[in-house]
């Protein structure tokens, strides 16, 4: 599991709008997202940079929690 904290994730748009581009960019990933902790979880056979990259790429500044 990759766990991204996107402190710029604030209401529902945005979770729609990041779980969007998650599963553009791995079809077969799964996507749980916790708003108030603003935590963005994915889970599957994935690279952390491009999902990363994905997220950057539609306005937020995620950062993998490690």
């Amino acid at each position: 599991m990759i766990e991204f904290e996107v402190k710029d994730m604030t209401c529902g748009h945005c979770v729609e709008t990041i779980t969007r581009v998650v599963k553009e960019t791995a079809p077969t990933a799964s996507v749980s997202i916790d708003l108030p902790a603003h935590l963005v979880r994915v889970d599957g056979e994935l690279n952390a940079e491009v999902i990363e990259r994905a997220i950057r790429e539609v306005g937020y500044t995620p950062v993998l929690k490690i």
